[in-house]
């Protein structure tokens, strides 16, 4: 008898994963990949800038988490894992630019010492900072908060601005007033849920988990030849078919699945299947959802996106300063909120060239965006002489849009996300997973892929039996 047919809607490195995954554990299933765009892998993407390929999208990977780098063993690319050369960043905060100090939770500081060494803070601040494990104790966290609210409350407004809006800003492109402890920082969410009185202390406590295990290895691993090659391996090696420029406009259920409407509005093509995964964007996810899930659409429809813009450049004979980068807080009048210095953070054969490159756009920051890529080009250039001091002209420059590209877990996304999973669990059949739900990383992105597709074949064998 033939076996199952999947349809995986959305063809980043969440549905690839899924997809890898049922046709692993279901090799005689029927899996196809329906994806809109002209290619496969999502924010996972290599551009070409001075004739060298390079990252455009997500260039590293938390190594630490398990699911990415298992993901790599188990393609048998292991070979192909390489850690950087330096994780020794920067931040420009307060005017100038200071060593990003070591032992922070997304900025929360974790040890004082380095926090004074780095001078980012005032020493009115410092002084706060050192103050707030012995001042009036932190009530258990009963509920979500905002990050910014619970920092600026308990450690003052630099902490805030000078450090946590820079990290947060550099991995959600958000705004600390308006992102979910919850969500971001599970962890010390649950640390402070459980007690203990001091944020500090509970920062303390989570960093240190690991910290000092020299069995751990890198923090970040990247892959020769780009991340960006991950999805091509993944399509490679999967027992999965895919579709590319293939619009999937809504789902319906049928009597033995569900179908699903593709291409044009009027003549769409009908594919049918016993089981889907919808591994879009939280809006995409909320139209395709309306039908067989109408509560989870509803709740996927709170979730708001950030749009980004990532130039690649590539010099000649320039000076760089030392390090992996600098953060940019959002007050220091920067359109730039992030750069990375490539050819000094990785391993790269670039024939003597230096790429480095340069993140535009934080959650309400739009009209940055609607420059045209020369325009874009002229800011970054313009801010790069006052940021690391580069005015050389590059060789060549790329500029990659990412538009809607970040979800923005603001308070209440747990919650958010407890209801998607209710209602999607409660459809035989159906699965959800991608960068809205649990964490924008790979890791955690490759996590979701892998659990909606567990919840997927249990259903299909449940059904069976």
């Amino acid at each position: 008898m033939p076996g199952p047919r999947i349809a995986v809607v959305g063809g980043g490195i969440s549905g690839l994963t899924a997809a890898f995954r049922l046709g692993t554990q279901l090799p005689g299933a029927e899996v196809v990949v329906l994806e809109g765009w002209r290619a496969v892998g999502g924010k996972l993407r290599l551009g070409t800038v001075a004739g060298l390929s390079v990252d455009v999208g997500a260039e590293a990977m938390l190594a630490r988490r398990p699911e990415g780098v298992g993901l790599v063993h188990e393609l048998g690319c292991s070979d192909a894992m390489i850690a950087p050369l330096t994780t020794s960043a920067q931040v420009r905060a307060g005017g100038a630019t200071h060593p990003l100090p070591a032992r922070t939770m997304l900025g929360i500081p974790a040890d004082l010492d380095a926090v004074r060494a780095s001078g980012v803070l005032s020493e009115h601040a410092l002084d706060r900072v050192a103050a707030e494990p012995g001042a009036d104790p932190l009530q258990p966290l009963e509920d979500d908060v905002a990050v910014g609210m619970l920092v600026r409350s308990r450690l003052g407004e630099e902490v805030a601005d000078r450090l946590v809006e820079p990290l947060l800003g550099g991995v959600y492109a958000g705004r600390a007033d308006d992102l979910s402890l919850c969500a971001t920082m599970p962890a010390l969410a649950r640390r402070l849920a459980a007690g203990g009185g001091s944020l500090i202390r509970a920062a303390q406590e989570v960093t240190d988990v690991g910290a000092h295990d020299p069995a751990a290895g890198p923090v970040f691993a990247s892959l020769a030849g780009g991340l960006g090659s991950l999805p091509g391996a993944l399509t490679a090696r999967g027992r999965f078919t895919v579709r590319t420029s293939t619009t999937v406009r809504a789902i319906r259920r049928t009597p033995t699945g569900f179908v699903l409407y593709c291409g044009p509005v009027p003549a769409p093509e009908l594919v049918e299947a016993e089981a889907v995964i919808v591994a879009t964007p939280a809006a995409k996810a909320a139209l395709l959802l309306r039908d067989v899930a109408p509560a989870a659409a509803t709740a996927l429809r709170a979730i708001d996106s950030a749009s980004m813009a990532i130039t690649t450049l590539a010099y000649r004979d320039v000076s760089l300063p030392g390090g992996s980068g600098l953060l940019i807080g959002a007050n220091e009048g920067f359109g730039v909120k992030a750069v990375t210095l490539s050819t000094q953070k990785w391993p790269l054969a670039t024939d003597g060239l230096t790429l480095l490159r340069a993140s535009v756009g934080r959650a309400g920051e739009n009209h940055l965006l609607q420059r045209d890529d020369d325009e874009l080009i002229a800011l970054v250039r313009h801010e790069l002489r006052t940021l690391i001091g580069v005015a050389a002209e590059p060789v060549d420059a790329l500029v990659t849009r990412w538009g809607g590209g970040l979800p923005q877990y603001a308070v209440g996304h747990v919650g958010r996300v407890a209801r998607v999973r209710a209602a999607v669990g409660a459809v035989p059949g159906l699965g959800v997973c991608g960068a809205a739900y649990d964490g924008v990383g790979i890791p955690a992105c490759i996590a979701s892929a892998q659990a909606a597709a567990d919840q997927v074949i249990a259903s299909l064998r449940t059904g069976a039996e």
